[in-house]
């Protein structure tokens, strides 16, 4: 399978866009606000209060400091996104874009069924905080980009009004590494860039996704050891320029692109026509047609349980 070319022409198009960024102060981050605010973005640079300076000392780099700002933001605390949007566009007018890129990973192993608190507890505390982050933040992000966006002119080349991209991992595809919060969550976002397109189609919105291979940030506690197996390096620099490409691609809706040193691959299309292959054209058949009954039903019923009322 042939690596994507990346259309460096694209970059263009960022100019004058208002960029909104989570977990921005830090790893790939960083990378992302400087290759936007490099192509003329203004930038709104989201992350917790503790990264206040590292945000503004990253802020005084950038080519026009003017059209950047810290917002802080916990991304899984709705009232804090929702103050992230409206100072995003009180400050620059509207949103274009938005990188859901905060992310965390356990300390300790989820599954750990040996390790015990002080109390004697097994419950494993650190893995509802991957969840509230990397999934409820990541959702957070994503309804009020689209939310914010839906009101926009159309400002890209195809006529789309906003571009939203979704920060995964190989881990939400093949992640067989134990690290079962982190893996699961990021299966979640999968689930979520999925689930997104018919609402983003409806508002003329277009939602991707990008997911690294490992690249060495924080999160990456084995760093020498992968340069020295020889294995394919990421950067933040790349990863942050398959993002900023990716946003700005008018053809793409729904795609998703692995990045690893000079591989670079689209999954879902791919994904999906291999369906075939792997479970049948049977199946093909079956999941074509039930689409096609919710479609001319006006969508998935939903069911009004008990359970979510208590």
């Amino acid at each position: 399978m042939a690596s994507i070319e990346l259309e460096s022409a694209l970059l263009s198009n960022i100019k004058g866009k208002t960029v909104v960024i989570t977990g921005a102060a830090g790893g790939i981050g960083m990378d992302i606000v400087r290759l936007y605010a490099y192509h003329g973005a203004n930038v709104v640079v989201a992350d917790l209060e503790h990264s206040r300076f590292a945000a503004e000392s990253l802020i005084a780099t950038l080519p026009d400091p003017s059209r950047a700002i810290f917002a802080q933001a916990n991304t899984h605390i709705w009232s804090e996104m929702k103050k992230l949007f409206k100072t995003a566009i009180n400050t620059f007018g509207s949103v274009g874009v938005v990188v859901a890129n905060a992310g965390v990973m356990e300390s300790h192993m989820t599954l750990d069924v040996e390790t015990v608190d002080t109390n004697g507890d097994l419950e494993a505390t650190e893995a509802s905080k991957v969840i509230d982050v990397n999934v409820k933040g990541t959702l957070n992000t994503l309804r009020l980009g689209l939310h914010y966006m839906k009101d926009n002119k159309e400002r890209f080349p195809g006529g789309s009004k906003g571009s939203i991209i979704l920060v995964i991992s190989t881990s939400g595809y093949v992640g067989g590494t134990g690290v079962a919060a982190y893996v699961s969550s990021k299966h979640a976002i999968t689930g979520l860039l999925r689930s997104s397109q018919l609402v983003a189609a409806q508002h003329n919105i277009r939602v991707n996704a990008v997911a690294p291979f490992v690249t060495p940030t924080s999160m990456v506690g084995f760093a020498k050891q992968w340069t020295d197996s020889g294995l394919p390096s990421n950067t933040t620099q790349q990863v942050a320029k398959v993002i900023a490409t990716l946003s700005q691609d008018p053809e793409r809706k729904g795609a998703c692109y692995l990045t690893c040193g000079p591989i670079i691959r689209e999954m879902e299309f791919t994904q999906k026509a291999l369906l075939g292959q792997w479970l049948g054209d049977d199946v093909v058949h079956l999941m074509a047609s039930a689409g096609s009954l919710f479609e001319s039903i006006g969508g998935y019923p939903l069911p009004n349980l008990e359970a979510m009322r208590s």
